[in-house]
């Protein structure tokens, strides 16, 4: 029984191996699948997979529009009086929003991006609170959304948020004295 799973497991990769270099041959000279690319946590079937699920993001005038195609944007119930709490719709497309869930994940786990900070930022009040994580993953993948339309529609490349170390307010005496002598 594990020898079959271990051998499905094995043919999965190979298929997928097989996705990655068949994509990346047809797709060598597709502005919007490099663009796709270089989001941290986008690889060479998750950028595929958007651009067959979402099509031409050019068609939406509107990033908040894109949002709720995919189904990542929220919704509250309410009548009258009553308002209800805001909740994701899940109206959109169920796979696009999948694409984007999972490169969510995978950039949080690297270093040094915005999204791993939006994450951080989200849950410091209570880390171990698991539905404060899902909600977590969820901003941040719509924000990953939010990256892809806007590098699809500007037709640029992901640049990296650089984030600053703040200063301590202290100078080296050296090193002032040589910035007021150059300005």
């Amino acid at each position: 029984m594990f020898r079959m799973v271990l051998m499905e497991y094995l043919d999965c990769c190979k298929l997928r191996s097989q996705i990655e270099a068949l994509a990346s041959q047809k797709l060598v000279n597709h502005p919007d699948y490099l663009h796709l690319q270089t989001i941290p946590g986008v690889g060479p079937v998750l950028a595929l997979l958007i651009l067959a699920e979402g099509g031409d993001l050019r068609r939406f005038s509107h990033y908040r529009k894109f949002l709720k195609y995919c189904g990542l944007d929220l919704c509250t119930e309410q009548s009258g009086k009553f308002k209800g709490i805001s909740r994701l719709s899940k109206r959109g497309n169920g796979r696009l929003r999948y694409a984007f869930w999972l490169a969510a994940t995978v950039a949080i786990r690297m270093k040094e991006n915005s999204f791993r900070r939006k994450y951080d930022n989200y849950v410091k009040g209570d880390p171990n609170n698991s539905d404060l994580k899902r909600k977590a993953y969820t901003a941040v993948a719509a924000k990953v959304a939010r990256v892809a339309y806007g590098l699809i529609k500007t037709g640029t490349d992901y640049r990296r948020f650089i984030e600053a170390v703040e200063p301590s307010g202290r100078i080296p005496s050296q090193l002032a004295v040589e910035a007021i002598s150059t300005s």
